[in-house]
């Protein structure tokens, strides 16, 4: 519905109201800034928990060599698809390339690809754990999710109160 001033409407931007540009609005508050960069991260921050999860799980298994993936190479990949997409002068979702560790499908879902981390004391079991390490990767990771959720949630609560707010 499209209100004019035939209708009654009385203000400086009656178009406002267009449903096109309602739209346009709404997808611009959604996929512009940082909301699809904040999906990438917490994304991220799942599937690494997982695997540290996994990790732990098997910390005494006898032969265990624990994996992970490098937040740095994905933090920098991640900032290098958001330079490029300002950079083009575009919204939308961030087109993230795939790195060594770190892929990208088609429906922009990322998968982790992990490597063997060097540098842990091997064990008699040829088990290379450190319980301490995994637990700080863990309690670092899920404060990255929370911050990332947190600001996510935020910008959600935005684009609602644009909707229920409109004319």
């Amino acid at each position: 519905m499209r209100l004019t001033a035939d209708d009654g409407w009385i203000g400086p931007w009656p178009e406002i109201c267009g449903t096109k540009l309602q739209t346009m609005l709404i997808d611009q508050v959604t996929n512009s800034g940082a909301l699809p960069v904040l999906e990438k991260a917490m994304q991220f921050a799942a599937r690494r928990q997982s695997l540290i999860a996994h990790n732990v799980a098997n910390l005494s298994t006898p032969g265990f060599r624990p994996t992970d993936v490098s937040v740095g190479d994905f933090q920098t990949a991640l900032g290098e698809a958001v330079d490029r997409r300002r950079a083009a002068g575009r919204t939308g979702d961030v087109r993230f390339e795939s790195t060594r560790e770190v892929k990208s499908d088609s429906r922009g879902r990322l998968h982790l690809d992990p490597h063997r981390p060097t540098g842990n004391i091997l064990f008699h079991d040829r088990n290379n754990r450190d319980l301490e390490r995994h637990m700080q990767d863990m309690v670092e990771n899920l404060t990255a999710f929370r911050v990332s959720s947190d600001f996510f949630r935020s910008g959600l609560e935005l684009v609602n109160l644009a909707i229920r707010e409109r004319f």
